[in-house]
Formats: structure tokens, sequence, C-alpha cells
């Protein structure tokens, strides 16, 4: 099994907040892995360090093999390899939807304009927004806009892709639509690692769910068994919360 991230024994502090406390886990290529638990468990700060958004304490993390904690690697490179979509869709309202998804293709990856538009467009169709090309974000839903985000992360052409919470800011009504999308890229086997409280978009979809607690990984291992039967007690009472409050 080829990995395309492997972290290991990996810390993170902000000053003496230890977040992360030692973690240790694989994605596979092609693999789909939920990482899910309660707030303040680490699992955003997990997420930014796999793209060196922050600043490990200490431990490695290797993308496709590369150790990219290592002082000597190109992070700029690296990151070009992995699409990140946060919680808000971060962007430019002064630029239409097919300008903010063919900027970076421009200027990180020199792409002429005609090819950029050409891939823009095409992302944009593979997320059901492509009639929206013209638009300005402020007249989007913010399923929409989210949707775009995506497209926008796909138009890099990354290896894998990195999802943080990307439901939590929309309306009830539009997380369906977003989730449908990311559903769409696991079927067609991207890479994702994915932070989220969607139990049901985890136990559909994932191939391995990971639960976080207190910045350690409490438990791992396939939907079936973590989501239906799993083996600790503070997973059992974090689903028993979650599935309360739906």
């Amino acid at each position: 099994m080829t990995s395309a991230i492997e972290i290991k024994d990996l810390h993170k502090s902000f000053g003496d907040l230890e977040v992360l406390r030692g973690i240790d886990f694989q994605v596979a290529v092609g693999e789909v892995v939920c990482v899910i638990g309660p707030s303040g468990s680490g699992k955003s700060t997990l997420l930014r360090c796999v793209n060196r958004l922050e600043e490990p304490t200490s431990g490695t993390i290797l993308i496709e093999g590369e150790d990219i904690t290592d002082p000597d690697t190109d992070t700029d490179a690296v990151r070009r390899r992995i699409g990140i979509v946060f919680q808000r869709f971060n962007l430019f309202n002064h630029l239409s939807v097919l300008e903010n998804v063919t900027i970076a293709q421009r200027k990180v990856l020199g792409r002429s304009k005609a090819e950029a538009n050409e891939i823009g467009l095409a992302n944009l169709e593979r997320m059901g927004v492509v009639e929206k090309a013209g638009e300005f974000p402020r007249r989007l839903s913010g399923g929409q806009q989210q949707r775009v985000a995506i497209a926008r992360a796909l138009s890099m052409e990354p290896d894998m892709m990195l999802f943080d919470e990307a439901t939590s800011a929309l309306d009830p009504e539009l997380v369906g639509e977003v989730l449908g999308a990311m559903r769409t890229l696991a079927e067609e086997g991207m890479t994702m690692l994915v932070v989220t409280h969607e139990i049901g978009f985890a136990k559909g979809v994932a191939d391995r769910v990971v639960f976080m607690d207190e910045g350690v990984v409490v438990e791992d291992g396939p939907p079936s068994r973590v989501l239906v039967d799993p083996e600790h007690e503070r997973t059992r009472t974090f689903l028993r919360m979650v599935l309360e409050g739906e």
C-alpha cells in the first residue's frame, strides 16, 4: 500500500498548550479518511500541519514519501500537490467565479489564460456550477461558493485533497450539495483527508475513520467498526452526543 500521507509522532504546541500529542497514521493513495472528534481535539491543526500552514513542534510528515518537515524541502512545491478547502470559501469578491478558479493557475503554475480557462471551466462543470462562471461570488449561495472553492483547488491538479469542516459554515439545506460534490471526488479515486462532523458522510464515503480527542488518535478503523461498534468509551460517548443532536 503506497502512502500519500504518512504522519509519525506529530506534536504541535501553541505556547504551553499542547494541541497534538503524538499523532501517527497514514493515508494511502486513493483512500478517503474522515477525521472526527469534539471541538478542540486538534483535528484542524492536524490538517494545517499536513499542508505546512502550521509548523509542527516535532515529528515527521511524509507526502508521497517526501519529508516536508525537513528544512531543505521545497515546501511550496510540495504544497502545490495538496489541495485544501476550508470552512470559509476565501473567494475574491472582486473577481468572477472563473477568474477565482484561474488566477492561481496563471500566477503559480504559469498557465496561459486559455489553458487556465479550459481547466477551470472543466472543474466548475465537474462541481455543477459551470453556469456561474461569469458571476461574482456575492451572487452565489454558500453551497455554490464552496463548490467553486473546490473547483479552484482541483484546477491546480493536486494529488490529494484536504477538507477542513467544508460544510460547517453552510445553512443546513446547502450541506447536501457540497457533500455530494465531495462524494463525486471520492468515487473518482481522489485521495482525501476530511475533517468533518457529518457522521453520515463518513459512514457512507470513508474507507477509514479516525476519532481524535485531546490531541491523540483514540480510534482508527473502518466506518463499520468505529462508527457502529467502537472499541473505546470516549468514541461511544462522542457518537451518542452527536447522533442525539441530529
